[in-house]
């Protein structure tokens, strides 16, 4: 069936929607967002297998995280017109079943060249998730209400790197590596069928881009002429470089350094990853007090602050120095992730698909980029860790600082009717 187009008081789409259509919507929204940091963090723990299982170093494994980045980069700049052009439901369902795909030729490689390989396919199969998920909230809502959807997706999302590497550490004792990448396309078929089931169509005919690529092109380059939006979409990189130099150092750093234990690992990350939970839910909380903008420079400027005591703690080799300013750092990912995307994505009216394929090109391809230099320094000894930590938060915060004196917040949003929303 389908809700009719018309206005509401709000001018949001999303409210024309029965509150159990927007609980079946959150909840799949969030398992597909899911999907990508699922596709990451499930089989970090195996790091130090893969590398035995494979002969090859430290730094090659890390190389199969990068080519998942990359490929989650690309695919975002690929799914975000294609989404905007066709609707969201199809490229959703085609994405996620490639992503089954792509988890079972990951399962069989034989070699590093080709785990690499798939890596690359199953995060470009994984993007689809996040900008998709990330473009039909614009559909439905604009502002706070945008936030707080926001918020509580990344609170469901930010549940996955809880669950992942503990999950991972735990099948390491029934499975070897391989069958971790199983256990992943398992997740993609449920998520498939969750998919074709309960998520609506929230871009209409209507409202469509009839350009495709060309369209996309002359789209993303308006968008990047706006400095505004431009300066966002670097913090948020930046933010998100961050984040994956640790994903890619931390079991090398605790596991060969620190000799922690594959299930000590897993709990270990999940403690962290409470830690961007509470970020992220503190941000929603406070965000009718504080301006966004004021968020985004306090979240960017404790980052900065940890990468400090980071870069310090694995230099005098100080395990609990390293523990505790790693918390922080992921902690103040979870408030200054939202509040990047959020102020850039409110920026835009049309194309939402364009702009959210753009902040996740930006966010995995940095991340792409600096992830390899995780294993500069002494070994596994996380020095080089630390180092591009604190120079990828450094550069976040200095926008975020930049911004703020400019008075970024929320633009005058333009009128909007409701566009039909199948359920």
């Amino acid at each position: 069936m389908s809700l009719p187009a018309a206005p509401t008081a709000s001018g949001h789409a999303g409210d024309l929607l029965s509150r159990g259509a927007r609980l079946r919507l959150t909840f799949v929204l969030g398992a597909l967002t899911a999907l990508g940091p699922f596709t990451i963090d499930l089989y970090l723990p195996a790091f130090p297998a893969v590398a035995a299982s494979l002969e090859t170093t430290a730094a090659a494994v890390q190389t199969t995280l990068a080519g998942t980045t990359l490929g989650i980069a690309i695919g975002v700049l690929v799914m975000g017109p294609w989404s905007d052009r066709v609707g969201r439901r199809m490229p959703l369902l085609l994405a996620t079943s490639a992503h089954v795909l792509a988890s079972l030729a990951c399962a069989a490689s034989p070699d590093i060249l080709a785990l690499t390989i798939a890596r690359f396919m199953m995060g470009a199969a994984a993007a689809a998730g996040g900008v998709v998920a990330a473009a039909m909230v614009r559909d439905l809502y604009s502002g706070l209400p945008m936030m707080k959807l926001s918020s509580r997706l990344a609170m469901i999302n930010g549940a996955a790197p809880i669950i992942a590497p503990v999950l991972g550490s735990v099948l390491l004792n029934w499975v070897d590596w391989r069958g971790i990448f199983v256990v992943l396309a398992a997740y993609a078929v449920v998520v498939v069928a969750a998919t074709a089931a309960m998520i609506p169509e929230t871009l209409p005919p209507a409202q469509r881009s009839a350009g495709g690529f060309r369209a996309f092109g002359t789209s993303a380059v308006s968008l990047l002429r706006d400095r505004i939006f431009l300066s966002l979409m670097i913090v948020g990189g930046m933010v998100w470089g961050s984040e994956f130099t640790y994903l890619a150092g931390s079991a090398f750093l605790f596991q060969d350094h620190y000799g922690f234990s594959a299930p000590e690992y897993g709990l270990l990350f999940a403690v962290n990853a409470v830690g961007y939970v509470a970020g992220t839910q503190l941000g929603a909380r406070i965000a009718h007090r504080f301006a966004p903008q004021k968020l985004l420079t306090l979240g960017t400027a404790v980052m900065t602050a940890a990468a400090v005591g980071i870069t310090i703690g694995t230099a005098v080799d100080s395990l609990g120095m390293v523990l505790v300013t790693v918390w922080f750092s992921v902690a103040a990912v979870g408030v200054s992730v939202p509040c990047a995307n959020v102020l850039a994505l409110n920026r835009v009216h049309r194309n939402a698909g364009t702009a959210a394929a753009l902040l996740g090109g930006a966010n995995f391809g940095i991340a792409a980029l600096v992830t390899p230099l995780a294993s500069l320094g002494s070994g596994s000894s996380g020095s080089g860790m630390g180092l591009v930590m604190l120079v990828t938060s450094a550069v976040a915060f200095a926008l975020a600082l930049m911004l703020r004196r400019r008075n970024v917040g929320w633009p005058v949003a333009e009128p909007r009717s409701a566009p039909a929303v199948r359920v």
